[in-house]
């Protein structure tokens, strides 16, 4: 799962997205508004954290912004104005939860993967190809009935090229995905990555498109 986490604090920023990681997501920190509407306008996200106080733009007004533009991504504020007031002005401006700071990252974490359940039971509860099947709230794959051992950065993969319904994805796009803004990348590691998808479902589940990236290929 793929996390927007826009927090001007450069501490609390690098703790959340190590704990939040460590927790198997994929995370974008980004420490103001205008990095945040650059990131959105890249690949998808799955969830958004937003602090209210940013230097740059109040965090509530770029929520109501965001709403009006019709972005639906479940966002998770974080702020430290307390009192029931500023609570309902959050969730009337689009907010789907509330966490004051400061915070347990446990609670955190458990409102993340709360948020998250929710939005996937909405959206696709279950993905089905050929003998393959993907859970997404779960984040668990079976191939003929028998559930596979994937790794976080597998899963993360095979969801991006499952949800792109056989769009071609570039080595850029999946690599946000997979890993996210802020972490360093090996220059073969997405290829390590799609070597043992086709290992453990077929050489034809991902096509490589010479020049262009790469694709969901035939049903295992």
């Amino acid at each position: 799962m793929h996390i927007l986490l826009v927090e001007d604090d450069a501490l609390l920023g690098d703790g959340v997205q190590a704990g939040l990681e460590v927790h198997g997501f994929s995370v974008a920190w980004v420490p103001d508004a205008g990095a945040a509407e650059a990131a959105l306008a890249g690949p998808a996200f799955d969830l958004v954290i937003l602090d209210l106080g940013l230097p740059d733009r109040d965090g509530l007004g770029l929520l109501r912004h965001w709403r009006r533009q019709g972005r639906d991504e479940p966002v998770l504020v974080l702020t430290a104005r307390d009192g029931v007031a500023h609570r309902v002005a959050g969730l009337n401006a689009g907010a789907d939860d509330y966490l004051e700071k400061p915070f347990d990252l446990d609670e955190l974490v458990a409102r993340v993967h709360a948020l998250l359940r929710r939005a996937e039971g909405r959206a696709a509860p279950l993905v089905e190809y050929g003998r393959l099947r993907f859970d997404p709230a779960r984040q668990q794959v079976w191939l003929d009935g028998r559930e596979m051992a994937l790794t976080r950065r597998e899963r993360a993969l095979l969801q991006a090229l499952l949800g792109a319904r056989g769009r071609v994805l570039s080595g850029d796009e999946l690599a946000d995905r997979v890993y996210g803004w802020t972490e360093s990348v090996e220059s073969n590691a997405l290829a390590v990555h799609i070597h043992s998808l086709r290992r453990k479902f077929g050489e034809g589940l991902i096509e490589t498109v010479r020049g262009e990236g790469y694709r969901l290929g035939a049903p295992p």
